[in-house]
């Protein structure tokens, strides 16, 4: 059986010189910040001044969120590996899923599939699913990130079509469903993320990289000044019935 070829576009590497999507690393550090090195390994360019600001802004805006569930896997790891800072981060990163984080993903696949914002909404209705990118927990009224970033997209020239419609989904679902379902951020994201030309399959990978660096300031502060340990003493209290 004839073998492919194994092979990446992504790097090139020499003893002396490291070459990342055409550009020679050497000049990419100290010019280019850490959203601009993601956006240039996503799509292979690097991005204009408009797409710097909607990108970074993205990427800022799943960084922290407190003690979710992602920062408290963490915490708890960190607990048992104290040795293992990336084993703690993973931990913390392997929850995000379709409640935390990867509704980016969701949104993007919901906002790409081609379908009008009545026939989204009819399709999640009639299998009793939630909408990706709608409502949330804590901020039940509004979502003070998703104005900012609405916003941010605007004035940089990238608000297009898939805000448009994640804004006319919502309008739709409140209609349908009766209830007041604000965009969340991982909808805006979604959203966003799409207008930026992004496929949907590495949306989620937005949160992900994000939410690395706050889970990194995490096992930083529980080092300094820990709650996991306190976690574990009441969860051992209510299972004993204390």
């Amino acid at each position: 059986m004839k073998r492919g070829k194994i092979r990446t576009k992504l790097a090139k590497v020499e003893a002396d010189s490291i070459v990342v999507r055409g550009h020679d690393l050497a000049e990419l550090i100290g010019t280019v910040s850490l959203g601009d090195m993601a956006f240039l390994e996503l799509t292979g360019r690097l991005p204009s001044p408009g797409e710097s600001a909607v990108f970074n802004a993205l990427a800022v805006t799943l960084v922290e969120h407190g003690l979710t569930p992602s920062a408290i896997a963490t915490r708890m790891t960190l607990l048992g590996a104290p040795e293992s800072l990336q084993g703690a981060v993973a931990a913390g990163l392997l929850g995000l899923g379709s409640r935390f984080g990867g509704p980016v993903e969701d949104v993007a696949r919901m906002l790409q599939s081609g379908e009008d914002a009545p026939r989204i909404v009819a399709s999640y209705a009639e299998r009793k699913a939630p909408i990706p990118g709608l409502g949330h927990p804590q901020h039940t009224e509004v979502d003070p990130r998703v104005s900012r970033l609405f916003a941010v997209a605007s004035a940089n020239g990238i608000r297009g079509a898939h805000t448009e419609l994640m804004e006319a989904v919502a309008q739709e679902a409140e209609r349908a469903l009766s209830r007041r379902l604000p965009i969340n951020a991982t909808g805006a994201m979604g959203a966003i993320a799409s207008d930026l030309g992004l496929r949907w399959q590495v949306c989620r990978g937005l949160a992900v990289m994000a939410r690395a660096i706050g889970l990194v300031a995490h096992v930083q502060e529980e080092l300094d000044d820990p709650v996991a340990p306190e976690i574990w003493r009441r969860v051992e209290d209510e299972a004993r019935g204390l």
